[in-house]
């Protein structure tokens, strides 16, 4: 049973769709600025992008992710950890997922 009449309905499913891409720009913000407040202050974006890199897979990179948030005590959220995975991926490695 449809409660609301169809425009207005439209003009809900259209807002509920603005919060999802809100939240999803704003989980890759927050990966930009966990990446760069973090992983740079060890390294730059060289390691990415060096011959004969280690990383060889998207679950071999979420996995080094965890290492190095571990490694600094750094306590993020499962989430992060992904976002800055998905990020690194985006930027640097391009493997499929």
């Amino acid at each position: 049973m449809n409660i609301l009449p169809t425009g207005l309905a439209a003009a809900a499913a259209l807002l509920a769709l603005g919060a999802l891409a809100t939240a999803h720009a704003e989980t890759g913000e927050n990966a930009e600025e966990l990446y760069k407040t973090n992983c740079l202050k060890c390294h730059g974006s060289e390691i990415y992008t060096r011959e004969g890199r280690i990383i060889d897979s998207f679950d071999g990179l979420e996995r080094q992710v965890q290492r190095c948030e571990t490694a600094l005590g750094l306590r993020w959220f499962d989430e992060d950890i992904k976002d800055v995975a998905a990020y690194l991926n985006h930027h640097f490695y391009r493997f499929e997922r």
